[in-house]
């Protein structure tokens, strides 16, 4: 069976795709214990609740909506506060994706442990 994301992805056409599916790779690293589907027009990543859900339509950047963002204590600063309780992960580049592989991942297992205490 495929995956839904991957589906989306590879008919998505975005100029940062490269991005999108290394960002993707990234939060799929964190942990195997993460449900996949799309929602809200984009992949999104579900642990419990809803996680976080990547925006497509923004084309200058890849941005994860984290649903609860402000739950997260992000000590990397990559989160940024947004509406009603949610945070922003914008990544502008393969290099700035790739340089904080490492804190992605540690938001997202951050996530896990907030929902599994």
């Amino acid at each position: 069976m495929a995956n839904k994301i991957d589906e989306f992805v590879t008919k998505l056409k975005h100029p940062l795709k490269a991005e999108i599916e290394e960002a993707i790779k990234i939060i799929r690293g964190a942990s195997n214990d993460l449900d996949e589907d799309v929602k809200w027009g984009g992949p999104s990543f579900d642990y419990k609740e809803p996680m976080a859900t990547m925006n497509p339509r923004i084309t200058d950047y890849v941005v994860f909506i984290f649903h609860k963002g402000e739950l997260i204590k992000d000590k990397s600063g990559l989160l940024e506060p947004a509406p009603k309780g949610k945070a922003y992960l914008k990544l502008h580049s393969m290099k700035e994706i790739k340089d904080n592989k490492m804190n992605i991942q540690n938001i997202v297992k951050t996530w896990i442990k907030i929902m599994n205490a």
